[in-house]
């Protein structure tokens, strides 16, 4: 399989429109934001959008999650519906509101339970099911090994490892170790997933844990570039050059654009203020230009941004 990159689920900020800029840069794989099975279950419109596949973005796997088996078996015949190409089950989301209700990374806490909720979704569906997870819950249960060997006999058909425990969020320096460890254990593929920023964090993933394939998550924010510069140092063995700054903001605007036409200027402009702060992260004038981009309202307003980030780079 030859080396590259996916992008990883982000609730909030992965996406359509990110996805799809993600996917023009090179990502091999997107996997959409987690959904809610008893939403899905309930009918929630706001999940369907969650679960929408495009052309744009094939491969791509949507998301679910929730810690009760019937109503996940459930969620994935619904979500099939969406024609996606891999069904993700989310089994790591160390957010409390999700981890308080059964779901994401407390499952972990529950193997036999999680291996259950694996055999009821693969059971469900015809496509590829797979799963992703955590460390352990905290340092004195790290459990992936065990996690990971119960997810592959119950059906899963490959694992995607986050180096950190529940309790470690997203602070700590990922765990590449564990997921080496994962790898030797299951015959399935493993996903490595974890600080992979550019080229050389990207490097020591997969020399480091013999991993199939790398995930990429809050390292594209800002810089789906990434996937371009990664894409072109697999293939080539050479480093590709940062995009100048004029391309990034372009790259800013498409992102935006896009945005608004999937969801409409309001809800996509509120939601852009998040990834214009990463966009603009580390240029002269950032902390000015964050406070105007936190207010942003109207489209017209990230182009102008835009127009003020080049000034200031000239200044």
């Amino acid at each position: 399989m030859p080396k590259t990159a996916a992008l990883a689920p982000m609730a909030g900020v992965g996406d359509r429109a990110f996805r799809e800029t993600c996917k023009e840069f090179g990502a091999c794989y997107v996997v959409g934001e987690m959904a809610s099975s008893k939403g899905m279950c309930y009918q929630s419109k706001k999940t369907a959008v969650l679960l929408e596949v495009s052309e744009l973005q094939r491969p791509m796997a949507v998301q679910l999650f929730g810690g009760e088996p019937d109503t996940m078996a459930e969620a994935a015949q619904m979500a099939v519906q969406y024609k996606p190409d891999v069904l993700d089950i989310n089994m790591g989301c160390p957010a409390p509101k999700i981890a308080g209700s059964g779901g994401g990374s407390a499952l972990m806490k529950d193997p036999l339970l999680a291996g259950r909720v694996v055999r009821a979704v693969a059971d469900a569906v015809k496509i590829p099911v797979t799963v992703k997870f955590r460390k352990g819950w905290d340092d004195q249960s790290v459990n992936a090994v065990e996690f990971a060997k119960i997810c592959e006999a119950n059906g899963a058909a490959a694992l995607t490892v986050h180096g950190r425990t529940r309790m470690q969020m997203y602070a700590p320096p990922v765990d590449r170790n564990i997921i080496r460890q994962v790898k030797q254990a299951v015959s399935i593929p493993v996903i490595g997933n974890g600080d992979i920023v550019d080229v050389p964090t990207a490097i020591q993933m997969y020399e480091d844990t013999g991993c199939d394939l790398i995930m990429v998550g809050r390292g594209a924010l800002g810089r789906p570039w990434v996937f371009a510069e990664l894409q072109h140092y697999f293939t080539t063995g050479k480093r590709l050059a940062e995009p100048s700054l004029e391309k990034q903001m372009e790259t800013m605007c498409r992102h935006i654009r896009l945005a608004c036409h999937y969801k409409g200027e309001t809800v996509a402009m509120r939601e852009a203020r998040r990834h214009v702060s990463y966009y603009i992260k580390g240029v002269r004038g950032a902390a000015a230009l964050r406070a105007a981009a936190s207010q942003l309202k109207e489209y017209k307003e990230i182009e102008l941004l835009a127009e003020e980030v080049l000034k200031h780079s000239k200044l």
